[in-house]
């Protein structure tokens, strides 16, 4: 989020799936990406631009005010998300889940992050004690996800996994 304008609009990044939906909010949360801090904000008006979304703020009203806001994210408490459509999921719920591989009953690892790839599907990062793996988080690979056990079992193609695992010692020596 950056200045736009003279009358304190800031312009924004759209990270959102349903950008129509912030017709439907009078109040956003403001806040920066690695701070648990929010602040509530009335929404006086907002309007597309390109790729992105321009918004008024109530109070914000020159580019000095619209400073202090570079940076931020907008962010909606979990309580006031929107719901789903069915088989879609929050990207801040996949954090922190395990995946397990139902084929062989193996925990693999835990999500640290979701990479949106060249591919259609975004890449799974996933940290284990033999190091990271990314997965494809692609439809016909998920037989389950529970949001409330923070649990995703997958079932993976025979040698996903090797594909991009770690070098070995051996094979860093041979590089």
């Amino acid at each position: 989020m950056r200045p736009q304008g003279r009358r304190g609009e800031v312009l924004a990044e759209i990270l959102t799936d349903f950008p129509e939906r912030f017709a439907e909010r009078k109040q956003l949360w403001l806040g920066q990406e690695d701070e648990q801090e929010r602040r509530e904000y009335s929404l006086v008006n907002h309007w597309f631009h390109k790729d992105r979304v321009v918004f008024k703020f109530a109070g914000v009203d020159s580019i000095s005010d619209a400073e202090r806001l570079k940076g931020s994210l907008v962010q909606i408490p979990l309580e006031s998300r929107a719901e789903l459509p069915a088989g879609t999921i929050y990207i801040r719920d996949l954090i922190g889940s395990v995946v397990i591989e139902v084929l062989s009953e193996t925990e693999i690892g835990r999500i640290e992050d979701v990479r949106q790839g060249i591919g259609a599907a975004p890449l799974l990062v996933v940290r284990s004690l033999g190091g990271e793996h990314e997965i494809p988080f692609a439809e016909e690979y998920v037989v389950r996800f529970d949001r409330v056990q923070k649990v995703l079992k997958m079932k993976l193609p025979a040698g996903l996994l090797e594909v991009n695992a770690p070098l070995s010692a051996e094979e860093k020596e041979h590089k």
